[in-house]
């Protein structure tokens, strides 16, 4: 697949537009995002992101479009997941609800720009010393057991090393200053307690790449649809945010399914030189596994809120 530099270009034009029009004209005015604006979002955002494999399919064939879509779909599943832990940040900063949106925006650019340093290091790996397809696989193999075997998320700011340093060598104001990350007082500059949520969300992030980066290249090593299927999938991460921050507590059995997940793209690395997985089966197969893992989740809790609701005295 021969991607030309102007298609790179246009593409990380668009994106930064998208951003930008994000930020500066429908959030231009710090508000808290309703349900019902943060569905319309989710909804835009979806729709950008598969009429992007339109395009990728007219231009390099079906083969690429399914692969990109792959690697959207392994993306947007485990970023459902990393919501969870950006609720439990932002709840222990008691960051207020008409800021969260700023803080997710920066959180999402920044992730744009640490992916694509990983995914160009992946790339190198991977064209140069094709053998750490097997370290990569056996790590996300590794990954999908460790997550299944321990599926509640927990959160330790306090001993982020980076958030550490942070406090320890710029001043932080006690209280929040709308959506600013510095202000002036006395003549003296002060970060507000938003950096330090930013340096946690990213740092966070970054994390997560970690996984889902050597997941993605698991179902395609052109860098291209590695990176444009990871920031297609993120873009809407704030908008997803908003909608399903409050029903995490639903998909019970979602880290099993993205547990799954892991260890069938990481099989599939340790695999490569023996079975040759075609694109639509890696597709169907991650699409059956996240779907049948919702569904039992939301079957699970509706039958709980059915046994309690009996429960209560009438």
């Amino acid at each position: 697949m021969d991607v030309p530099l102007w298609a790179w270009a246009a593409t990380v034009a668009v994106i930064l537009g998208m951003l930008a029009l994000d930020l500066f004209v429908f959030h231009r005015d710090a508000h808290e995002v309703t349900m019902r604006e943060a569905a319309f979002t989710s909804a835009v955002w979806v729709t950008l992101g598969l009429c992007f494999a339109v395009v990728i399919g007219v231009a390099w064939g079906g083969t690429a479009a399914g692969e990109y879509l792959a690697g959207y779909l392994i993306e947007k599943s485990l970023s459902v997941d990393n919501i969870f832990v950006f609720a439990l940040l932002l709840s222990y900063f008691s960051v207020p609800p008409a800021n969260q949106h700023r803080v997710l925006f920066w959180g999402v650019l920044g992730a744009l720009v640490f992916r694509a340093i990983f995914i160009a290091a992946g790339a190198a790996l991977l064209e140069n010393f094709h053998w750490t397809i097997y370290v990569f696989g056996a790590f996300l193999v590794l990954t999908g057991v460790k997550m299944a075997r321990h599926r509640t998320d927990e959160v330790h700011p306090e001993r982020n090393p980076i958030l550490a340093a942070l406090r320890r060598f710029v001043p932080i104001t006690p209280t929040y200053h709308g959506q600013r990350f510095f202000v002036k007082e006395n003549a003296k500059r002060f970060a507000t307690p938003m950096l330090a949520v930013l340096v946690a969300v990213e740092t966070t992030d970054i994390l997560f790449a970690v996984d889902s980066i050597p997941a993605i290249f698991a179902v395609t090593e052109e860098p291209f649809l590695v990176f444009t299927s990871n920031a297609f999938a993120i873009l809407g991460l704030r908008a997803l945010y908003f909608l399903l921050a409050g029903m995490m507590t639903r998909f019970v059995f979602l880290k099993v399914g993205l547990a799954a997940v892991l260890v069938f793209v990481g099989a599939k690395m340790l695999l490569s030189e023996v079975v040759h997985v075609p694109v639509w089966a890696s597709l169907m197969a991650i699409a059956c596994i996240l779907g049948t893992s919702v569904l039992a989740s939301l079957r699970a809790t509706r039958v709980i809120e059915e046994v309690e609701s009996d429960a209560v005295p009438r």
